[in-house]
């Protein structure tokens, strides 16, 4: 999280002017391969490499489950695992976005971070993109900026959280401490409203942040 600003949503939104966005077919690039898997763990050693494996092996033993598993599996799954660090105090920067392999090998993040990899685990594990939208809040309690991942069956449905603060899905209805701002996913970027999605505002192909991770991720099948 980010303390929070007005300025700080002007900024976002601005970088929806810049650049590109995963497409919805590259979600398999998630599941790297045993001669990929042998690579990372000469370069980031054993302990780095079972963390691949064992995400790998999460994303292949829950494809058959419901949907509600897979969103509480996931939820569950990273909140245990990795820890809270500040993008200051992991990346040196004031604000990086990291791949999930780059999660994994730190074994750590911030809300955006936590955010991302759950968004593609899920993507993996089948749940469409229309569903999945990453969200930017403001944490009322914090007076900050924060990311959630949100999922709807519908357009209809009230958006369910998944969070890194609190660990429970709850619907956005009862989110009280958070106030939606805008979303995003593969499909597009929409300003958002209260438990429902609010008007659309283009095509979420250009947000820069966005575009150096998934040029990161690209390279990292290479």
């Amino acid at each position: 999280m980010n303390r929070f600003s007005p300025l700080i949503f002007i900024v976002i939104i601005s970088f929806a002017l810049l650049a590109g966005w995963l497409n919805a077919s590259q979600t398999t690039m998630l599941l790297y391969s045993d001669k990929k898997l042998s690579q990372i763990k000469k370069k980031y050693g054993p302990s780095v490499s079972d963390r691949l494996v064992n995400w790998k092996a999460f994303i292949n033993d829950n494809q058959d489950k419901s949907e509600s598993d897979k969103l509480k599996l996931t939820n569950d799954y990273f909140n245990q695992r990795l820890l809270w660090i500040s993008d200051i105090k992991l990346w040196k920067k004031k604000d990086y976005w990291a791949t999930p392999l780059e999660t994994l090998v730190k074994n750590a993040g911030d809300c955006e971070d936590f955010t991302i990899i759950k968004y593609f685990t899920l993507m993996s594990l089948g749940v469409p993109i229309k569903r999945l939208k990453l969200t930017y809040v403001k944490a009322l309690k914090y007076n900050q900026a924060h990311m959630v991942l949100t999922y709807s069956k519908n357009k209809r449905a009230i958006p369910l959280v998944l969070d890194n603060i609190n660990k429970n899905i709850l619907p956005a209805s009862k989110r009280k401490d958070l106030k939606p701002v805008y979303s995003f996913n593969g499909e597009g970027m929409w300003i958002q409203k209260q438990a429902k999605l609010g008007k659309r505002v283009g095509n979420s192909s250009r947000i820069r942040l966005w575009t150096e991770l998934t040029k990161r991720m690209r390279k990292e099948l290479l």
